[in-house]
């Protein structure tokens, strides 16, 4: 887990950032007791760790 502060924004674009997919916004959103993707000034935001399980709604090619 990390935390970071951000200066507005959106969960989409600091997902891509930070797990490569912007679809995982929900995990940070999730964390933080958000609702709504899109961040209005100053914000110290926690990071949730992906773990070796998620897969991002898509079936594990390992199973």
């Amino acid at each position: 887990m990390t935390m970071i502060t951000v200066a507005g924004g959106d969960l989409y674009r600091l997902a891509l950032a930070r797990y490569g997919d912007a679809t995982q916004w929900w995990r940070i959103a999730q964390a933080n007791g958000l609702t709504d993707p899109v961040l209005t000034g100053p914000a110290t935001l926690t990071i949730p760790a992906l773990t070796a399980t998620d897969t991002g709604g898509l079936l594990d090619p390992r199973t």
